[in-house]
C-alpha cells in the first residue's frame, strides 16, 4: 500500500527507496557466466580468428610503446600513455585475449557448467590465435620498415629488458599483471556503460608498463621480434621469457581473481536459474574428463517442459529425425507407454542446423515446418490411451541434444531410431568417449526398423539388467500388441541343456514371461543361434554390448555380427548402470556360468541381476537393499560391465514445445 500511495506519477521510487546504479556481486557473476557460456560454445574457427584479431591489436600496443618511448626520450609517464590502446580495442571490440579468459571460462568451470577439457580446449584455441596474430605483427615490425632505425633500437631495448629479467621475477610480475587483467574483466561486467568500461581498461592497462609488469601476448610478440632481428634464440625466448609470463598471468588471473571473486559471491549466485529437482551441473566424471561445452544457466524451461517435470506418469521420449518415416518408432513408444497408468509420449523433432545458421535467429521457419510435420505422428500416438506432447530442437549438434533433452526432462525411457551414421555402430546408446565419462539418464531403446512388426518377438538372454529391460519391453508388447514371445538361451553342449532349461524357466518366471515359448540351444554359438531363431520371428530384442571401448576395437560386438544377418527388426535395450573405468575400457563382454563359458553375453549376468541359477543343490542367496535377491558368486559373471550415458555437452538449442492430447491445437512456446 505504501508503494502504491507514495510512488509518483512519473514512476519514481517510493519514499526511502533508492535506484541502484551498480550490480551486486551475484549479478556480476551471473553476467560473467552468461558471457562465458556463449564463448565456450563458439566454434573453433570463431575463437581462433577472434584470437588472431586480439594478437594483432597487441602489436599496436608494442608499436606505440616503442614509438612513444623514442619520441619522449624515455619519459617514464609520457612514453606509456598510448600503451593501453590495443587492449581497449580488444575489450571494447569483444576479441578473445588469453588473459581475459582466466575469468569467465574458469568461473563456468568452477560452477561445473563446463568441463576441464573444454576449458583447456578454449584456452588453447584462444592462445594459439593470440600467438599467430602476435607473430604476424612481429614479422611486420621486424621486416617492413614500420619502425625507423631509432625506434627499432628502442623496441629491441624494451624487449631485451624482459629477456634479462630473472625467471621467478618474471613469473611474479606476470602474476600481478594477470590479476590486473582478470580484475578488469570483473569490473567491466560490473559497469553499465561503455565510457566507464573504457576508462577502467585504460587505467588498468596503463599500470602494466608503469609497474614494469609483463603480459604474455605482448612478451611473445617482443620475443619473436628479437628472434627475427637475430638477437635472441628460440629456447631462451620461449622457455626463459614467454613461459614464466604465461604461467604467471594464468596464476594471477585464476587464483588471485577468479577464485577469490567466486567465493566472494553467495552460494545462491545462480539459484534463480535452477529449478527444483533439476540438475544443472556436470557430474564429476563429466567435469573432469568430459567434453561438454557449457550449458546456459539462463532458465530454458517453458510452460510445456515444466509440465513434463511435473508429470508423474510413465513417460517415453521419442527423438524424431524424419516425421515422414518415424511412425513405427512413435507407434512402438505409444504401445509401451499405454501399458502404464498415465502413459505419456513426448516426441522431440531434432533438426540439424547448418554450421553457418544462427539457431537463435534463423530457426523460426524451421520450427513452424517441424510443428506441421509432427501432426501425423501426434495422430498416430493419439490412437493409444496416452498423453502426447511434442518439441522441436534446432541445433548444430543435433545428436547430443537427444541426451541433453533426456537429462532436462527425465523420461522413464528414450526410444529412438538406429542409424549407421551415428554411434550405435558401437552397439551401445552413446559414443565411445561419452561411454567413458557419462551415465545414461534413463533406459534407452534403439530400433532398427525392417518392416516393423511386433507379432513375434525373440528375446535372447543370459540374464542381467539389460536383459531385464528387454523382458519388460517384451512383456509389455505381449499385453498391448498380443505379441508372441520366444526366449532363447544358449549353452555349450547337450550336457548343459537341463541346466539351461531350468535357468530359462526361472528367468521367465521372474520377468513375468511364464507364457513365453522357451528355446535352449546347445550349439554353443550365440550368433548362429540368434540368426536361426530370428527367421521365425519379426522382432529381436537384445541387450547392449558389454564389451569395453578398447575391447571393441579388437573384435566386433555380437550385435554388429548379427544385425546384417537377420531380416527382421532389432531393438537394442540399454539400462543405466555404474561401472569402473577399467570395465568401460577393457570389459570383454564375457560371462562365466555353469551353463556357458567364454561367450559374449546378450545382456550379461552381473552382481545385482535378478537371475536364479538352476542347480541340483539350492544356491545360497542374499538380498540387496531394494529387496531383490542376488545369485550365488558362481552365478555372477567375472568380467561384468555396466553401461554409461551421454550428456554432452550440451549445447543449448532452440526449442519450440507444444503439449496436447493427440490433436494439433496445443500451446506452443519458442525459446
Amino acid at each position: 500500500m505504501r508503494d502504491v500511495v507514495e510512488r509518483s506519477r512519473s514512476g519514481a521510487p517510493a519514499v526511502g527507496e533508492a535506484v541502484r546504479d551498480r550490480f551486486s556481486s551475484d549479478e556480476v557473476f551471473q553476467r560473467i557466466i552468461a558471457a562465458a557460456d556463449e564463448e565456450v560454445t563458439s566454434g573453433g574457427r570463431e575463437l581462433f580468428f577472434s584470437g588472431i584479431a586480439a594478437g594483432l591489436a597487441i602489436t599496436i600496443t608494442f608499436l606505440l610503446y616503442a614509438s612513444m618511448t623514442e619520441a619522449t626520450n624515455g619519459h617514464p609517464i609520457l612514453s606509456v600513455l598510448l600503451y593501453p590502446l590495443g587492449f581497449i580495442y580488444i575489450i571494447i571490440g569483444g576479441y578473445q585475449l588469453y588473459t581475459e579468459n582466466t575469468l569467465p571460462p574458469v568461473a563456468l568451470t568452477l560452477e561445473r557448467l563446463a568441463s576441464f577439457p573444454t576449458l583447456l580446449r578454449h584456452w588453447s584455441i584462444v592462445l594459439a590465435g593470440n600467438f599467430v596474430g602476435g607473430a604476424f605483427g612481429a614479422v611486420v615490425l621486424a621486416y617492413t620498415g614500420v619502425f625507423s632505425p631509432e625506434v627499432m633500437d628502442v623496441a629491441m631495448s624494451i624487449s631485451q629488458s624482459g629477456v634479462d629479467t630473472d625467471w621467478w621475477a618474471l613469473f611474479f610480475k606476470a602474476a600481478i599483471a594477470g590479476l590486473i587483467v582478470a580484475g578488469v574483466v570483473w569490473v567491466g561486467f560490473a559497469t553499465t556503460d561503455t565510457v566507464t568500461r573504457t576508462l577502467v581498461v585504460y587505467l588498468a592497462f596503463l599500470a602494466i608498463p608503469l609497474g614494469n609488469l609483463y603480459h604474455v601476448v605482448v612478451s611473445f610478440t617482443e620475443a619473436l621480434f628479437l628472434m627475427f632481428v637475430g638477437t635472441l634464440g628460440l629456447y631462451v625466448g620461449m622457455v626463459e621469457f614467454v613461459l614464466p609470463v604465461l604461467l604467471g598471468n594464468t596464476a594471477g588471473g585464476v587464483v588471485l581473481v577468479t577464485l577469490v571473486n567466486y567465493f566472494h559471491t553467495s552460494e545462491e549466485r545462480l539459484e534463480n536459474a535452477r529449478f527444483e529437482g533439476m540438475s544443472r551441473r556436470l557430474s564429476v566424471p563429466e567435469w573432469l574428463l568430459g567434453r561438454a561445452a557449457g550449458r546456459s544457466y539462463v532458465p530454458i524451461l517453458n510452460t510445456a517442459e515444466a509440465t513434463l517435470f511435473a508429470d508423474e506418469g510413465y513417460r517415453v521420449m521419442v527423438p524424431v529425425t524424419n516425421p515422414r518415416t518415424d511412425a513405427p518408432i512413435v507407434e512402438l513408444a505409444s504401445r509401451i507407454a499405454s501399458d502404464h497408468e498415465d502413459g505419456h509420449v513426448h516426441m522431440v523433432h531434432v533438426v540439424q542446423a547448418p554450421r553457418r545458421m544462427s539457431v537463435s535467429r534463423d530457426s523460426g521457419q524451421v520450427v513452424d515446418v517441424s510443428e506441421s510435420g509432427l501432426t501425423a505422428l501426434r495422430e498416430t500416438a493419439g490412437e493409444y490411451d496416452v498423453e502426447v506432447s511434442s518439441s522441436t530442437v534446432v541445433s548444430h549438434r543435433s545428436f547430443e541434444e537427444v541426451f541433453t533433452m533426456a537429462k532436462r526432462t527425465r523420461p522413464d525411457a528414450v526410444l529412438m531410431g538406429w542409424s549407421d551414421n551415428h554411434l550405435w555402430s558401437a552397439a551401445r546408446a552413446e559414443r565411445p568417449i561419452d561411454e567413458l565419462t557419462n551415465q545414461l539418464p534413463c533406459d534407452f531403446l534403439i530400433l532398427n526398423d525392417r518392416e516393423f512388426d511386433t507379432s513375434r518377438i525373440l528375446l535372447p538372454t543370459a540374464g542381467g539388467p539389460d536383459s531385464a529391460l528387454s523382458a519388460e519391453v517384451a512383456s509389455t508388447l505381449s499385453r498391448t500388441a498380443d505379441a508372441e514371445v520366444t526366449l532363447l538361451h544358449v549353452v555349450d553342449d547337450a550336457a548343459d541343456r537341463s541346466e539351461g532349461e531350468a535357468f530359462l524357466a526361472s528367468w521367465a518366471a521372474e520377468h513375468d514371461l511364464e507364457e513365453a515359448n522357451r528355446i535352449v540351444d546347445d550349439g554353443g554359438d550365440v550368433e548362429t543361434a540368434i540368426v536361426e531363431a530370428a527367421r521365425e520371428n519379426t522382432l529381436v530384442v537384445i541387450g547392449a554390448t558389454e564389451k569395453g571401448v578398447l575391447s571393441r576395437l579388437v573384435s566386433n560386438a555380437l550385435h554388429l555380427d548379427i544385425i546384417d544377418d537377420i531380416d527382421c527388426s532389432l531393438l537394442l535395450a540399454e539400462r543405466p548402470q555404474r561401472r569402473s573405468l577399467r570395465e568401460r575400457l577393457f570389459g570383454g563382454g564375457r560371462r562365466q556360468t555353469g551353463a556357458t563359458t567364454d561367450v559374449e553375453s546378450v545382456g550379461e549376468e552381473r552382481p545385482g541381476s535378478e537371475v536364479a541359477e538352476a542347480t541340483d543343490a539350492p544356491a545360497t542367496r542374499t538380498d540387496d537393499p531394494d529387496g531383490d535377491e542376488y545369485p550365488t558368486e558362481e552365478a555372477v559373471i567375472a568380467d561384468h560391465e555396466d553401461r554409461g550415458e551421454s550428456d554432452e555437452a550440451e549445447p543449448t538449442g532452440n526449442w519450440s514445445d507444444s503439449n496436447d492430447d493427440g490433436d494439433d491445437g496445443g500451446e506452443r512456446n519458442t525459446k
